[in-house]
């Protein structure tokens, strides 16, 4: 029986990276003889201006229940009605591409985004825009789990309009028990999996919040020590937002597994990006108990949109994630066997330096479906 896949594009350099990462996931077929059946919904604001009324098609929701791994491109798309570049927005002020992001994320009770930040050999990091330098890869091997259905994209809140004028714009917090526990308890099994930090080797979670003013952020960290009491196993600490994203850059092998509600989530695993070579290699993926969605976090870049230029190592680590989280809820060994291919795949190419794309290799630039033939190639020798 084929696994069900539903591929989103989305919008820009999405469209062009979903494609590499299409075949890398046919080459994992070709090789296991497993077949997957990929069906491709467009999605995002390009779909939006196109016809008018919605950012998928009618019945995508029920689509994406259906199959058994979701992958996710980029969306976003300019409104060519504003000077400034501003993306699509449909009525409501929701932006062109909600539905198949922050809608699948809610429909599918997707409640924990897992942000692998690792540094691969070979990799310059983007600390201080020297591109040739390389830090040491194993200081920066940590994940960072953030709140994925709560908090400010909840979508309460709301603007006081008089006479035409917006005087009031209100967003209103939500953290709750469920939310906040179930997410926590999904860092510290993550953490039980792992070999701990790289400083030290010690299992450890580090709960980041803003609990010396929020009141939702106190919440957190009282569920969060709640939670620590049945791991006795694995070290417990807390640390204030603001002081963490210093610390992310001045100690990164410190950190082990990292937990943190909705909006700071989407602030620090930006920042922690940084530490491993930037967008072009930062995996995004949104799970719950019975399913899952698969992204880069990059956005869809409209200004290299069509110029197979785009880094679709991403996207292709995203397929990377699916397949692992995949075999992990089927209990099919040759899924995870995949992953490890992929893995081992991607970080051959970045030691051999090439091919790849301009933001690892200025001086020799690949072409996106260049560095997504040469992943695949190498996968499906490894396979097979």
């Amino acid at each position: 029986m084929a696994t069900r896949v539903v591929a989103l594009p989305g919008d820009g350099i999405g469209i062009e990276v979903m494609r590499e990462g299409v075949r890398v996931l046919d080459a994992v077929g070709d090789a296991l003889g497993v077949p997957f059946e990929v069906e491709t919904i467009p999605c995002g604001g390009q779909f939006y201006l196109e016809h008018g009324s919605r950012d998928w098609p009618e019945g995508s929701e029920e689509r994406v229940r259906a199959a058994d791994l979701v992958l996710l491109g980029a969306v976003g798309w300019p409104d060519p009605s504003q000077p400034d570049g501003r993306p699509v927005t449909m009525p409501g002020g929701k932006m062109a591409g909600w539905s198949p992001v922050i809608g699948t994320r809610a429909a599918l009770d997707l409640y924990a985004n897992v942000r692998p930040v690792k540094l691969y050999p070979g990799v310059p990091h983007k600390v201080h825009g020297r591109p040739k330098h390389v830090w040491d890869a194993d200081k920066v091997d940590m994940v960072i789990v953030r709140e994925n259905t709560e908090d400010l994209y909840c979508g309460i809140g709301g603007r006081l309009n008089r006479a035409g004028e917006t005087e009031v714009a209100i967003d209103t917090r939500v953290i709750t028990r469920k939310g906040s526990e179930r997410v926590i308890r999904k860092a510290f099994e993550i953490a039980r999996q792992r070999n701990g930090a790289p400083a030290d080797g010690v299992r450890r979670v580090t709960c980041i919040a803003k609990d010396n003013v929020l009141n939702g952020c106190r919440f957190f960290v009282e569920v969060f020590r709640e939670v620590g009491k049945e791991y006795p196993d694995i070290q417990q600490e807390t640390s204030i937002v603001d002081a963490f994203t210093q610390w992310l850059v001045q100690k990164p092998e410190w950190y082990d597994v990292c937990v943190t509600t909705n909006m700071f989530g989407d602030i620090v695993t930006d920042l922690a990006s940084v530490l491993q070579g930037g967008m072009g290699l930062a995996v995004g993926a949104n799970v719950g108990d019975h399913h899952g969605m698969f992204e880069p976090i990059h956005g869809s870049a409209p200004k290299h949109s069509g110029l197979d230029k785009a880094n679709p190592l991403a996207m292709i680590l995203s397929v990377r994630e699916g397949l692992n989280w995949l075999g992990a809820q089927k209990g099919v060994a040759d899924y995870r066997r995949a992953g490890d291919a992929i893995d081992d795949a991607v970080r051959a190419l970045l030691t051999a330096g090439g091919p790849l794309t301009y933001d690892l290799a200025p001086d020799h630039p690949a072409k996106c479906s260049e560095v997504g033939t040469a992943i695949a190639d190498r996968v499906r020798a490894s396979l097979s």
